[in-house]
């Protein structure tokens, strides 16, 4: 998953909904920072939480 990710991309947190939307800012090895709507910029370790990508918007 973690090679899907590119800089630019929207993606969601499952296990965080009301954080909105995120788009991805960088990703490094197995770590992905994330700009969500609602939650502001997270890192998100891959290796615990699968991001799903977003497509069409």
């Amino acid at each position: 998953m973690a090679a899907l990710l590119e800089p630019g991309m929207m993606v969601r947190h499952p296990a965080q909904p009301d954080w909105g939307l995120g788009q991805v800012q960088s990703n490094i090895g197995n770590r992905v920072t994330v700009n969500f709507e609602h939650a502001g910029k997270r890192v998100i370790d891959l290796t615990q939480i699968h991001l799903e990508p977003v497509f069409g918007i």
